[in-house]
């Protein structure tokens, strides 16, 4: 039998909580109650400001905008374009098409119509299709919801007896999106993570407490997050990236500390001692826990990328305010349903039959027997997920990849077959100086192999810079069209600048790809020297190091597998090149919080009895389920994303989803207890020096 008693009662800052949410237990809820209504009230009020910041400094893409900026402003707006296709003609419907031009030049933010034109390229030489070009008067992202659907309604009444109308660009692509959402995932997440807790603790009661907790918490920063959208730069994908993170943590921050909570009281503690302990044990390691998650997300701003900073900051404070919750709305909550609660523990505890975690313990026994077994088989696992993270191709997602329903996804394969498939990304090039600057560069852009044609160029109004469009012979996602990116910029003068969507993309991802060790660097480097400085083990902190590392490489493989060759639920296409860089904050993270709350209790079983096998052996037992509970949450939460309409959160579902499976079943399971097996006592050694000059941190 290992049940000690319960430990000697400590008055720490932890403790001192509890006591205070016990006795203030209505005014803490109270409290934050009023600040989620008033919150929320104020959000809806002030309305958000969410935009998108797609300045990619010292890049060519960005030259281009500077210029247009500068000389052409009235280009800077987002395009929509208008397929029209009719097998008799667009010709034969020119009046309908006319009446149709003049009512869309009349809505709100259209800042000018270009029809189709043979002279201009833009009627195929069948004359059955013609791709005619909205001028938007601001980017799609920064246009109202509403505009852009009458846009879309306005071309699309047009269609029918025997003229066909499609329309693409990133303004219909958001409209459809829009509408396909609507909170389904997220609804589908909780009610799984319900039937879990309830699984796990027998009792609808216990099994709402997390619940409640993280839907509070992240209910509260949302209106948080849409307030502050007004004073800085956040994206608006970050609000369903916000629910799925936050969700995920705040439900298992909550469960960890109410396990905790359940164990002590089983161990014959009081309801106020099993909360003190409960807080000042397993509530220390979710603020530890949730630090390195925010240190993992901060550490995006080494990026210098100001798309992905909004959303850091914001799920950073998504995970902090989780965090608070845990730690003081979660107490009062027990207070005030503690005898229920007790009782239902007790109860359920009469029923067992077996000793609390005998499973883990035979199961790590097993593994202890065998260490180099499972640490071999894991490690041909995780190594075959992370080959085909080597073959990663970063760039963005585009109506190429749609559903073959949408029209944003018909507009785009009529335009690759009546125009060549680089029609649907030309590269913009912009000249400055004279027409014979900007004719030189046009004669050395049609030269070029690869440019399957190009439109000669045209001046801006003030006659400082000449535009050319240049078609690619190949898609806009194909390798080859980034590297005519990369030779154009080499090959034309130095005058002129490549840059366009297409080109923007490439200039993305390279920027991604060169600071990225930078970023892994500085995540890796924090996460790991604070668990040095925790556990005093060195081994500790490299171990979690590689294997979190491992557990992301993986991750990433499934990604690939399923969204880059699409061999499941999404068309072939790269990785969108900021889900690598964001699932790396988050994984890595989250892989930390597994690792803390294992390694704590291995410590705490360590400190106690100085027996390696012993503490293993035991901090698997009386952490495996939670742990594994906790993992299955996750799991749903995330997964449920897969349903979401957004590429970009399918990426995050799937990505996040596999790597709290491979860290939860492979690493935690296997991994760990196999090495500190083989480690030894020599898995707690650190050198005297460290011992003496580290801070003392305590989390178990």
């Amino acid at each position: 039998m290992t049940t000690t008693a319960p430990p000697e009662q400590r008055s720490t800052r932890l403790t001192r909580l509890a006591a205070y949410s016990q006795r203030h237990h209505w005014t803490a809820i109270l409290l934050w109650v009023v600040a989620l209504v008033a919150i929320t009230a104020g959000s809806q009020v002030a309305g958000s400001d969410f935009r998108n910041d797609f300045t990619l400094p010292g890049t060519e893409s960005q030259e281009l905008l500077d210029a247009y900026a500068e000389h052409a402003p009235e280009q800077q707006g987002d395009l929509v374009t208008v397929v029209v296709q009719a097998a008799d003609g667009v010709a034969a419907h020119q009046q309908r098409l006319d009446d149709l031009w003049g009512r869309l030049g009349d809505l709100d933010h259209v800042a000018a119509v270009q029809p189709p034109d043979p002279r201009g390229g833009t009627v195929s030489e069948d004359g059955t299709l013609g791709i005619a070009t909205v001028v938007l008067d601001d980017q799609a992202g920064l246009i109202a919801t509403e505009a852009k659907v009458a846009i879309m309604d306005t071309a699309l009444e047009a269609d029918g007896d025997g003229l066909r109308v499609e329309l693409g660009g990133d303004a219909i692509r958001e409209v459809q999106e829009s509408e396909a959402a609507g909170g389904a995932a997220e609804g589908a997440g909780m009610l799984a993570a319900l039937v879990i807790l309830l699984f796990l603790f027998g009792s609808l009661l216990a099994a709402s407490l997390p619940l409640v907790t993280a839907i509070l918490a992240v209910g509260t920063t949302f209106g948080v997050v849409t307030l502050a959208s007004h004073l800085v730069t956040i994206p608006d994908y970050t609000a369903p990236m916000l629910v799925l993170v936050g969700l995920g943590v705040g439900i298992d921050y909550a469960l960890l500390i109410f396990a905790r909570y359940r164990s002590e009281l089983l161990r014959g503690a009081d309801r106020p001692r099993a909360t003190a302990v409960a807080l000042d044990t397993a509530g220390r390691a979710v603020l530890f826990a949730g630090t390195t998650v925010v240190i993992a997300l901060l550490g995006l701003y080494t990026l210098d990328l100001g798309s992905l900073e909004g959303v850091a900051l914001s799920v950073s404070l998504t995970v902090l305010m989780t965090m608070l919750a845990s730690i003081s709305l979660l107490p009062s909550l027990l207070t005030i349903l503690g005898s229920r609660l007790e009782r239902s523990v007790r109860r359920r505890a009469a029923k067992r039959t077996h000793e609390p975690g005998h499973r883990w313990r035979r199961w790590a026994a097993a593994v202890q027997r065998r260490p180099w077994a499972a640490l071999v088989g894991a490690a041909v696992v995780l190594g075959a997920l992370c080959v085909p993270a080597l073959s990663m191709q970063l760039g963005f997602a585009d109506a190429g990849n749609d559903d073959p329903s949408t029209t944003s996804r018909q507009a785009y394969d009529l335009v690759a077959d009546g125009f060549g498939p680089g029609a649907n990304g030309p590269l913009v090039v912009v000249t400055r100086g004279d027409e014979a600057s900007a004719r030189a560069a046009y004669d050395e852009l049609v030269g070029t192999d690869g440019v399957a044609s190009a439109t000669p160029p045209q001046a801006s109004e003030d006659g400082a810079i000449f535009t050319s469009l240049a078609f690619p012979e190949t898609s806009p996602q194909d390798e080859e069209t980034s590297e005519l990116v990369r030779d154009l910029r080499d090959t034309l003068p130095a005058e002129s600048v490549v840059g366009g969507p297409t080109a923007a993309a490439v200039d993305f991802s390279d920027a991604v790809s060169e600071r990225f060790p930078l970023f892994v660097g500085v995540v890796v480097g924090l996460s790991a020297l604070l668990l040095l400085v925790v556990f005093r083990s060195v081994a500790i902190a490299v171990k979690a190091a590689v294997l979190n590392l491992l557990s992301i490489g993986a991750a990433l493989g499934v990604m690939v597998l399923v969204f880059q060759d699409g061999r499941w639920i999404a068309e072939p296409g790269p990785i969108e090149a900021f889900v690598p860089v964001m699932t790396f904050a988050i994984v890595f993270g989250l892989s930390m919080d597994y690792e803390v709350f294992l390694v704590s209790r291995m410590h705490e079983e360590w400190e106690r009895s100085h027996d390696p096998v012993h503490a293993v052996r035991e901090g698997l037992a009386t952490t495996g389920g939670v742990i594994t509970a906790a993992a299955a949450i996750m799991i749903v939460v995330f997964g449920a994303f897969v349903a979401a309409p957004d590429r970009m959160l399918q990426m995050f579902g799937v990505g996040l989803a596999s790597a709290v499976l491979i860290d939860a079943l492979v690493i935690r399971c296997l991994v760990v207890p196999a090495v500190l097996q083989l480690l030894g006592r020599r898995a707690w050694w650190a050198p005297r020096w460290l011992t003496r000059v580290a801070p003392r941190v305590r989390v178990d």
